[in-house]
């Protein structure tokens, strides 16, 4: 396989990563309401010359798809990124990075329980590696003190958001749907911006100025449409199992963007946290043998015989 198919995933997860400061960088300079509504707003006005005639052919089936395209889009671009605006104002970018790399994992829990396909050894040993991790990560090095709601706000808020992109993921795999990807993304993200609207107008509206435009720029193309082609490239060209594994190099990258940029501090209990989700989410990829097929794989092969 040419070198030159990993460079899409791998551009996609780097501009993921570098979000992530983004989302630091927005505390302060304009509330999560407004960049998360601004944000889709500028992504849909750029989409629009170029999608929307296609969009109106498609009419028809946008008409009969419509509740399965709003949830798409309330999941994967309303709460995902609403949620992650918000997190980012008690947690790190670095801590960001880590818990989004649960992605993975979770669409594999959450397709065994919505799409019905069987539990593999590596995602049950998997699962509980990650689950360590987390608590290792939210804890701060201290899981016990969970027991004690020592949470902060933003890494559970992270958790949430990460399991509505996995949720997200599973359930664009469930519904099939007669539209184009570039279609069925315009009407997510113009759903997106209906739902992202009211808690823009309940406000506080933050003005757009020179101290936070370059934020939504950034979050708004090369985050949502320029990722969005990447990665439909990258499951075009090497398959959505191998790109899904870059997604194990956000907590890395984010780190390093964080250190450059934000003089975050890595602590010990970082790198044991992120390295437990990191094998978890790894082996549950990997071991995708289900368990029920393998206790039951010598009987049909004596019958057969």
């Amino acid at each position: 396989m040419p070198l030159m198919y990993f460079l899409p995933p791998l551009a996609t997860v780097l501009i993921w990563s570098g979000n992530m400061t983004i989302n630091q960088l927005s505390v302060g300079a304009i509330a999560p309401s407004s960049i998360a509504f601004l944000r889709w707003l500028l992504a849909l006005a750029v989409m629009t010359p170029f999608v929307l005639p296609a969009a109106l052919r498609h009419r028809d089936e946008i008409r009969r798809q419509w509740p399965k395209l709003a949830l798409l889009g309330l999941l994967g671009m309303g709460l995902w990124q609403g949620l992650a605006y918000v997190a980012a104002e008690t947690t790190t970018a670095t801590n960001m990075g880590i818990l989004a790399a649960m992605v993975p994992l979770l669409t594999v829990l959450l397709s065994a329980l919505i799409l019905r396909e069987p539990p593999t050894l590596g995602g049950i040993v998997g699962g509980v590696l990650a689950f360590v991790g987390v608590t290792v990560l939210l804890g701060r090095g201290n899981p016990l003190s969970l027991l004690q709601l020592q949470v902060a706000l933003g890494d559970a808020l992270m958790v949430v958001a990460a399991t509505c992109y996995a949720l997200y993921g599973v359930m664009l795999k469930r519904w099939s749907m007669n539209l184009p990807p570039w279609v069925m993304l315009y009407a997510q993200v113009c759903f997106a911006v209906l739902f992202l609207l009211p808690p823009y107008l309940m406000g506080p509206m933050t003005p757009i100025d020179g101290q936070n435009i370059g934020l939504i720029v950034y979050a708004g193309i090369p985050a949502s449409i320029i990722t969005t082609f990447l990665w439909m490239r990258a499951v075009r060209q090497i398959g959505a199992n191998q790109s899904s594994i870059f997604i194990n190099l956000m907590p890395l990258f984010s780190a390093l963007i964080a250190m450059a940029f934000l003089g975050e501090q890595v602590a010990g209990f970082h790198f044991t946290g992120g390295l437990l989700i990191l094998a978890g989410v790894i082996m549950a990829q990997t071991l995708t043998r289900p368990l029920a097929r393998g206790l039951t794989s010598d009987k049909p092969s004596n019958a057969q015989q």
